[in-house]
C-alpha cells in the first residue's frame, strides 16, 4: 500500500473518531482517566495475541490500540492540550535525535548495544537525570526487573563475564535456603525477591525473555493440567479422590502433547 493510502486510511480513522465523539453517548463521556484500564487491557489483548502468533488477533488489537491513541489526542484536542499532530511530530523528532547514526554521522559499526548505550546517553541530554527514571512504576515486577536491568548495562553496570550471573544465582539460593530454615517469613520474602531478580538477570544475559518465558511455561502448565482434568472426568473420576502418582500417570501422558 502506498503511503498516499495509509494516509487516506488514518484521516478515516480520525473523521470517524469525530463522529463518535459528537454522537455517541459512551464514548463522548470518556475521559483520560475512564480510558487508561481500558488501555491496560487493549495491551495485553495484543500481547496475547503475539504469544499466540495469531496474526489476525495481532492485526486486530493493534487497531483497538491505535483507537486509543487517536482517542486520547481528541480529548487532549477538545482541552486545547494538543493534538495528533502534535503527537506525530514530537515522536519524529525524538526517533531522529535518538538516532543519529541514521540521520547524523555517528558510526555504531552495526553493534546494536552501541545503539542502546547512545540511546541511553541521549535521554539523559534531554533531561532525564537518572538512568533509571524512565521506567514506570506501574511496570509487572518481572518485567520491571528485567527493563531495569537492561537499562543500568546501557551505562556499563554488568557482569564482565555472562557466566559469573550464575555464581550470584547460588549465592542467592543458599541464602534463601538459610533463611527458610530459620523460619523468618520476612527474610524469606526477601531473599526471594533476590533469587527471582538473579534469575532474571541469567535470562537477559542469555538473550531470553523472561515474561516471555514464563508464559510459554504457565500456558504449557495449563494445557497439561486441562488433559489431567479431562482424562480424569473420562474415567469418572474426581481429582480429589485421586493419589498424586495416579494424577503423575495422566502428567506424563499430557506431556506428549507439548508444543514442539
Amino acid at each position: 500500500m502506498t503511503n498516499s493510502k495509509k494516509l487516506e486510511a488514518f484521516n478515516r480513522l480520525l473523521e470517524v473518531m469525530d463522529e463518535l465523539r459528537e454522537k455517541c453517548p459512551w464514548d463522548r463521556e470518556q475521559t483520560f482517566d475512564s480510558l487508561r484500564n481500558l488501555t491496560i487491557e487493549e495491551t495485553y489483548e495484543l500481547v496475547d495475541a503475539i504469544t499466540e502468533k495469531d496474526n489476525t488477533e495481532i492485526r486486530k488489537e493493534l487497531g483497538d490500540l491505535l483507537l486509543h491513541i487517536v482517542f486520547y489526542a481528541k480529548i487532549a484536542d477538545e482541552q486545547k492540550l494538543f493534538d495528533i499532530a502534535d503527537i506525530i511530530d514530537s515522536l519524529c523528532e525524538k526517533l531522529i535525535f535518538r538516532h543519529p547514526h541514521v540521520f547524523g554521522d555517528v558510526d555504531v559499526k552495526g553493534d546494536s548495544y552501541t545503539v542502546v548505550k547512545n540511546w541511553e546517553d541521549l535521554k539523559q541530554q534531554e533531561g532525564n537525570r537518572s538512568v533509571l527514571s524512565g521506567v514506570p512504576k506501574g511496570l509487572p515486577a518481572l518485567i520491571k526487573a528485567n527493563r531495569v536491568q537492561e537499562k543500568v548495562r546501557a551505562v556499563g553496570f554488568d557482569w564482565d563475564v555472562r557466566e559469573q550471573i550464575w555464581e550470584k544465582v547460588r549465592e542467592e539460593m543458599s541464602e534463601l535456603e538459610e533463611q527458610v530454615k530459620a523460619e523468618n517469613q520476612e527474610e524469606i520474602e526477601k531473599e526471594f525477591g533476590d533469587l527471582l531478580f538473579s534469575v532474571v538477570n541469567a535470562a537477559r544475559l542469555y538473550n531470553i525473555d523472561p515474561e516471555t518465558a514464563l508464559e510459554k511455561t504457565n500456558r504449557k502448565f495449563i494445557k497439561r493440567f486441562n488433559y489431567l482434568e479431562s482424562e480424569t472426568i473420562k474415567k469418572g473420576r474426581s481429582l480429589r479422590d485421586m493419589s498424586l502418582d495416579e494424577m503423575n500417570v495422566i502428567w506424563e501422558e499430557a506431556k506428549k502433547y507439548d508444543p514442539k
